[in-house]
């Protein structure tokens, strides 16, 4: 746009110029909405101003012209404003970008950093994990050897046919063999009760309670023998329970069964007894009672063999049965011990034996094959009696 000979105040005088407005239309101002112009002012050649109407006429553009140039004006400082504005908030944002760039670089930094720790501890847990399935390997093992030796003990305990109660400090069961309920009336539910809730089954024994706490106290074992209603009898034992620390946790009570000892031992004072009773008899016989064996060594001489035949006992167990029986009779003896071996009763017989001092004496004789268990003759037992000259 143009507009020649337009009159322009100045000081205090008029100028007439050729106005020029031309949009600018590159530079940093063209990416803005609101477009920019560029005004020209020309100083107008001296002939175009003398003419009268062709300065009215620029006259009234002119006061149009500084109008718009006034507002072209405001409207070119509000851009240049905005443009300002808009300037700063793009040199803080590109701060704060920069700034977030720098904080992102630094989280990317961290990120890759945990990444790595995250790849480390991947690796070590992996290491765990292999170790964690080992060791759980190794307690498998561990369990099932356990197993087997609960087991193994608990058999063991069943087939020694020994009664054994574990009781705690407090005197409450903590686990019972079998044959622990012929003496006492366990069942399992009685694990975790004291031992004084229950009812042994023993005669004349009440003081159960007291010589475990007893042992509790003292840590000296008692020792016992009991005797059930049924009739059989136990060696009782009380003792501390010891863990492998040397740590007292308790009493095991075991209960040995010893009626067949009881038994025998009560046979055997009875046969102790008949034994005495003989001896006194062999003792006191005035018979000679002698023994010897299948080769004719005495084994037995009584006081009366010696009276009879004059040799001690100590001196008789040195003899052979030959050495007392006069040469012509030893076939006919020999005969009689090969009767009896057959387990042959031979009737009593006369006979003739020989003294310490060689003299003859006629003699009746019993004799008798004594047998072992097996029913096998193992030895010939005689009695022989003096006869009296004819």
């Amino acid at each position: 746009m143009s507009c020649p000979g337009l009159r322009v105040k100045t000081n205090s005088h008029f100028t007439v110029v050729n106005l020029t407005i031309r949009p600018v239309i590159s530079g940093a101002g063209a990416s803005h909405e609101t477009p920019l112009y560029l005004v020209i002012l020309q100083e107008a050649p001296a002939t175009e101003s003398t003419n009268p109407e062709k300065l009215a006429e620029n006259w009234d553009i002119a006061s149009d012209a500084e109008a718009y140039i006034a507002a072209l004006r405001q409207d070119l400082q509000a851009k240049d404003e905005y443009l300002r504005a808009t300037h700063e908030e793009l040199e803080t944002s590109n701060e704060e970008l920069k700034s977030s760039n720098e904080e992102m670089q630094s989280v990317n930094e961290e990120l890759q950093s945990a990444n790595e720790e995250l790849e480390t501890s991947k690796d070590e847990m992996q290491s765990v994990n292999e170790e964690l399935a080992t060791v759980n390997t190794e307690l498998q093992t561990k369990v099932v050897e356990l197993s087997r030796a609960n087991n193994d003990m608990n058999n063991l305990l069943a087939g020694t046919g020994i009664g054994s109660v574990f009781v705690d400090h407090h005197l409450r069961i903590l686990r019972f063999t079998p044959d622990a309920s012929a003496v006492i009336s366990l069942i399992p539910s009685d694990v975790g009760r004291p031992i004084g809730h229950l009812v042994p089954n023993l005669v004349g024994y009440h003081s159960l309670v007291a010589d475990a706490q007893g042992v509790l106290d003292t840590l000296a074992i008692k020792e016992l023998d009991v005797q059930t209603q049924e009739g059989k009898s136990y060696r009782m034992r009380i003792q501390p329970y010891r863990t492998l620390d040397n740590v007292i946790e308790g009493v095991v009570l075991t209960f040995v069964d010893i009626t067949e000892l009881k038994q025998t031992e009560a046979a055997l004072r009875n046969a102790v007894n008949g034994l005495l009773r003989l001896a006194v008899v062999v003792r006191d016989a005035h018979d000679a009672l002698t023994v010897q064996d299948l080769d004719g060594r005495t084994i037995a001489w009584n006081p009366g063999a010696t009276r009879l035949y004059g040799w001690s006992e100590a001196e008789a167990r040195l003899l052979n049965v030959r050495e007392r029986i006069p040469q012509h009779l030893h076939s006919d003896e020999a005969a009689k011990v090969q009767a009896l071996v057959r387990a042959e009763i031979l009737a009593p017989y006369h006979t003739q034996r020989l003294t310490r001092n060689a003299a003859v004496v006629d003699v009746s004789v019993t004799a008798t094959a004594l047998v072992n268990e097996a029913g096998q003759p193992f030895a010939i037992a005689t009695t022989e009696h003096p006869l009296a000259p004819e």
